[in-house]
């Protein structure tokens, strides 16, 4: 779909005034039926979905077995059916992986092709696509996913300090089927409301601190490191795969690796690519895993660097032709895990 502004400072605004939306290509989903999908489905992910109630929103992990990153998934359940909302390259993986995963109960797995994933903030551009697609499927058959980024979690843990800048996200996926698209299109650009690039939605993302699994995910991260804990994460759920290093990572030792925002300078033509280089006083301490230029912010990028890398340090961004100067913002502290204390045994020679 042709773009009706290319401007991305506006795409962005309006984008998050609710006045535009985002087809959300790389998004697809997977559903899951029957009577016991929920209680089989709480047993593998981090979160605890095994008492949503319809049209409750969660956002949950799966975990390897070392406890890092493998999905994000987006969860809501209209109370027949559950959905799962991932990155669209992901889903014939999970879909297999989670089908190979039941062993017994009233499950059953399949990929839904013919829903698209329709992104968009609070505001004139919601309110359509709510309407058109009641009217079209009727109230109760509305499927829409809302982000939880906007407040802590129940049961989950943050990092970052308040206040942060995610407390005003109000961003939300619609589930459209395909009879129903060229409606819901026809009703938003009526509206006035045009589309947006998903580059106006990343720019937006990484202000918010929001980590996604594509950007900020490699083999070895953890959720810790990124702040997830705040929304995909339950501390006291039953078990999962993954959950002793959750646990013990953010009990008794720290993330090895912390999320930072850093606002770039000198980046006028080029921004950083996921990858690159973050230096500081020459030695590498991390790397680039997405970047953006924002409306009111400039050149921003989130980055991975070394716990221990100094949270008053400016830092080094190299690319392919340039040095960039970076100041941090903090979104995960060096401070991040040792949340309980062990009192530690006395010796022999002090009794």
């Amino acid at each position: 779909m042709a773009i009706a502004n290319a401007n991305p400072f506006v795409q962005q605004r309006d984008l998050h005034a609710g006045k535009s939306y985002v087809r959300r290509a790389d998004r697809g989903v997977i559903c899951l039926t029957g009577a016991d999908r929920l209680t089989w489905l709480d047993g593998l992910v981090s979160q605890q979905v095994r008492a949503i109630a319809p049209g409750e929103s969660v956002e949950t992990l799966i975990l390897t077995p070392q406890g890092r990153v493998q999905h994000q998934i987006s969860v809501v359940d209209d109370g027949v059916r559950c959905y799962l909302i991932l990155d669209a390259e992901a889903i014939a993986e999970l879909a297999e992986w989670l089908d190979a995963m039941i062993f017994s109960g009233d499950v059953s797995v399949h990929a839904e092709p013919d829903l698209s994933v329709w992104g968009v903030f609070a505001g004139i551009a919601n309110d359509v696509i709510a309407a058109v697609l009641a009217d079209e499927l009727g109230e109760a058959a509305v499927i829409v996913w809302l982000d939880p980024w906007n407040a802590l979690a129940l049961g989950g843990v943050q990092y970052a300090a308040e206040p942060h800048p995610g407390n005003s996200w109000t961003y939300r996926e619609y589930l459209v089927p395909s009879a129903a698209a060229e409606r819901v299109a026809s009703a938003l650009n009526e509206a006035g409301c045009a589309p947006s690039d998903l580059g106006a939605w990343d720019a937006l993302r990484i202000a918010a601190w929001r980590p996604r699994r594509e950007s900020e995910g490699d083999d070895a991260l953890l959720p810790h490191e990124v702040d997830w804990m705040r929304s995909a994460v339950h501390m006291s759920k039953g078990c999962y795969r993954g959950q002793e290093t959750v646990a013990k990572v953010h009990n008794l030792g720290a993330p090895p690796r912390r999320l930072v925002l850093l606002h770039l300078d000198g980046m006028s033509d080029t921004l950083p690519e996921r990858g690159n280089e973050v230096q500081l006083e020459g030695a590498t301490v991390g790397h680039i895993t997405s970047a953006a230029r924002h409306g009111e912010d400039g050149p921003i990028a989130l980055a991975l660097v070394k716990r221990t890398t100094s949270e008053q340090a400016t830092l080094d961004v190299l690319t392919e032709d340039a040095v960039a100067r970076a100041t941090q913002v903090v979104v995960v502290p060096t401070s991040a895990g040792h949340a309980v204390t062990v009192e530690k045994l006395p010796r022999l020679r002090d009794r």
